[in-house]
């Protein structure tokens, strides 16, 4: 088999794998489970040791943890702590995209927001989400372990030059502009904007590989592509409603989108967006299966979910735009006088 055929095999089989094995085991948020096994899985590499997988559940309970220090200060000097919070964003999306660790940069991402949200409600409602998060991802890394054998690694992908420093700051500010008002709407309502925090950190990733002129058809595209597989994949799992239909329709979509991922299937869209495309599925269906299962009207839920992530896609448009104009005008005034002075 060629290598991108196994990789597309191996990452969506492990996706399938561990969203069958979370939600079969009544896991808190089990939706986690597949989102972090295809942003742990998406590199073509073997998957991490038993010391590797300690060292990021150590590392995991480290980063989200700095929610719950955030919470005192949220609730006693709000400001201070939304200062904070803005700065940890900005390292969350240095340390993603300058030095290429997008699992551990999300994770400092959701814990400077998500856990600091949930602990205003309540703190032990912030310390259940840690523990599902450490327990779905302990799933995902299983899970890469039993499929990796089957479709094993013989050629690693070239890795891609680091971007400049200047460069790589920059497109970390515009993810940190991107994902602080979320976090902010969050604060306001934790439990009906939670969602939009994972897709916020998808964009502000996305937003990094694209550029102002397709950001629109980009950005709005991935996520309205995400809403109709998502409907299409809830409509052949109301034939029949098992656990191992689910398993099969994510393993099928899964196969679909992956293979554009990689390249596979050729596209005229980029791997960032399909990758988008696979978050932003997870999220929709997750929620919709658990609110189902819990007798709430999924059809609304989702409704409110597509308009909240239409709305947070919208506004990533508009702040690419309007940074990328910013900086270009910037630029263009730093540079006249040097251009007079030659002249």
């Amino acid at each position: 088999m060629h290598v991108a055929s196994k990789r597309v095999f191996r990452l969506s089989l492990t996706i399938a794998l561990s969203l069958a094995v979370a939600y079969g085991t009544a896991q808190t948020a089990p939706y986690i489970a597949p989102l972090f096994a295809f942003m742990l899985g998406v590199a073509p590499k073997p998957p991490m040791g038993p010391k590797g997988l300690l060292g990021l559940l150590l590392m995991l309970c480290v980063m989200l943890s700095s929610g719950l220090l955030l919470i005192p200060l949220l609730l006693q000097y709000p400001a201070t702590a939304l200062l904070l919070a803005l700065a940890g964003l900005f390292v969350a999306n240095y340390v993603t995209l300058n030095l290429g660790k997008q699992p551990l940069g999300s994770l400092l991402v959701i814990g400077i927001t998500l856990i600091s949200a949930m602990g205003l409600l309540d703190f032990a409602i912030a310390l259940l989400l840690i523990q599902a998060l450490c327990i779905n991802i302990a799933i995902a890394v299983i899970c890469q372990w039993l499929v990796y054998p089957l479709f094993p690694e013989d050629g690693p992908l070239p890795a891609p030059a680091p971007p400049a420093p200047e460069q790589s700051s920059w497109l970390a500010l515009r993810a940190t502009l991107i994902v602080f008002p979320s976090f902010l709407l969050v604060l306001v309502n934790p439990l009906l904007y939670a969602p939009i925090i994972m897709k916020s950190v998808a964009l502000g990733q996305q937003v990094s590989e694209t550029h102002a002129r397709s950001a629109g058809r980009e950005l709005l595209g991935s996520t309205l592509m995400a809403a109709v597989l998502a409907i299409l994949m809830w409509y052949g799992l109301k034939l029949a409603p098992t656990l191992w239909m689910f398993f099969l329709w994510t393993l099928a979509f899964g196969l679909f989108i992956v293979a554009r991922v990689y390249g596979v299937i050729r596209s005229r869209y980029s791997p960032s967006f399909w990758s988008n495309v696979v978050i932003t599925l997870l999220i929709f269906i997750g929620p919709a299966v658990e609110d189902s299962a819990a007798g709430r009207d999924p059809y609304a839920a989702s409704a409110v979910r597509l308009g909240l992530f239409m709305g947070v896609a919208i506004y990533a448009w508009l702040m690419l735009l309007f940074l990328d104009g910013w900086r270009a005008r910037r630029s263009a005034r730093v540079t006249s006088p040097t251009a007079l002075e030659v002249s």
